[in-house]
């Protein structure tokens, strides 16, 4: 099992750290030690079982459906932990696994939107499954759109620049951060705290907790952005589901909202970001046809 741990990410989503990995991790350990299924078998798995929850979200089954959809993702997430304690991981398979999670939400959005019309035939479902898919579909463009931009800033930045630097947004759920970049974190949050005894006790009470919530997500791993593109799924295709039909709009609506706020924050910080570099022209036609 230890084995198995090694190949978690060490920055992951606080709905995966919590309520998917200790499974998922168990039924790694099964799959590794006892079968030969590659981790392209699992993701086409991951992508029938979305099918599947689309399937039963259609037909009006919102439990059937969540349950499913909690059991595609969780496949999903065996299919990375697989590749690299094997070593079997193919440039293929990223893609694939890519592509799959972008279908499994289009099918699931509109199997949710078509069963709740059927239903109710109000036509806000319709808009909502429409506007849960353009939301994960823009995060997914936006995201290597962005990774671009730093990419081109960091290029034609001076190679002698020693000025302050925003730091560069995060815009995937692959990242992750060291142990030694937490530890400064929390050292410099230990040395305000200690250097403001002078302040009022409610902005130090304030100061304390945010310390104490930095030092507990890095012990379990968790992203300090706590709403991104998986726990906005979870709230869609398995929380609002779970909690009943009458749930659906206010939960799918609140998520999106928060996903969306916090997409406007990572374009703010790489336009802070985007600002150190040259003033000199960048070519924007990156991809020109050959003549």
């Amino acid at each position: 099992m230890d084995d198995v741990h090694a190949t978690r990410k060490r920055r992951d989503s606080w709905w995966t750290v919590f309520l998917v990995d200790p499974v998922a991790c168990r039924l790694t350990l099964h799959v590794a030690n006892h079968t030969a299924v590659t981790p392209n078998g699992l993701t086409r798995f991951s992508l029938v079982l979305g099918m599947g929850s689309a399937i039963w979200f259609a037909a009006g089954q919102l439990v059937a459906g969540a349950a499913l959809f909690y059991l595609s993702f969780m496949v999903d997430c065996m299919d990375g932990k697989i590749a690299r304690l094997k070593g079997t991981g193919t440039a293929f398979g990223l893609w694939l696994d890519y592509v799959g999670d972008r279908v499994r939400v289009v099918l699931c959005a509109s199997g949710l939107a078509f069963g709740q019309y059927a239903a109710t035939g109000d036509l806000v479902y319709i808009l909502l499954g429409a506007g849960v898919a353009v939301l994960d579909l823009f995060r997914y463009v936006n995201a290597p759109q962005m990774k671009r931009v730093r990419e081109v800033v960091r290029e034609s930045r001076p190679a002698h620049h020693t000025g302050p630097v925003e730091t560069a947004p995060v815009a995937t759920d692959e990242i992750s951060v060291s142990p030694a970049d937490i530890s400064s974190v929390l050292n410099e949050a230990d040395s305000l705290i200690a250097a403001s005894s002078s302040r009022p006790r409610a902005v130090l009470m304030i100061m304390g907790a945010h310390r104490r919530l930095g030092r507990f997500l890095a012990r379990y791993r968790v992203r300090s952005h706590l709403m991104s593109g998986i726990e906005f799924h979870a709230a869609v295709f398995v929380v609002a589901p779970l909690l009943g039909s009458w749930a659906l709009l206010p939960v799918s609506t609140a998520a999106g909202a928060l996903l969306l706020l916090n997409e406007v924050f990572l374009i703010y910080r790489l336009w802070l970001f985007a600002r150190t570099a040259p003033s000199a022209p960048i070519a924007q036609d990156a991809q020109r046809i050959p003549v």
